[in-house]
């Protein structure tokens, strides 16, 4: 399986930080700026796992979940939030993400989601 990850966020910040931790657990990267983006590179490549950001322009990332499971219906997808996860777990309908991770991104948690998911 491939050690790529595909970082979904219209913050180039956010998703520059994600890559460099991922880094640390020798996982390789690619960063798509909005949904759309996103889908075109799983076309295009093999991912291991999508680390999306919740709250984007044109697509958030409970849409391009559901869009990256009826394709890639195995493929883990983790949403990244700001806000309350459990509010996000509860407010899922009927496809589930595999992950959450909580801003600000702590290194255990990835570690700890990596280490489960993959």
């Amino acid at each position: 399986m491939s050690k790529k990850i595909l970082i979904v966020d219209d913050n180039p910040n956010m998703s520059s930080l994600l890559q460099e931790m991922l880094e640390v657990f020798d996982f390789e990267s690619v960063r798509a700026s909005d949904g759309s983006e996103a889908l075109n590179e799983l076309e295009k490549g093999d991912f291991s796992m999508v680390i999306t950001d919740m709250r984007m322009p044109n697509m958030t990332g409970l849409e391009l979940l559901e869009k990256v499971k009826i394709k890639h219906p195995k493929l883990p997808v983790v949403l990244i939030s700001g806000y309350c996860v459990n509010d996000l777990e509860e407010s899922q309908s009927d496809i589930k993400a595999d992950g959450f991770l909580g801003k600000p991104l702590m290194m255990s948690d990835i570690e700890k989601l990596l280490n489960t998911l993959l």
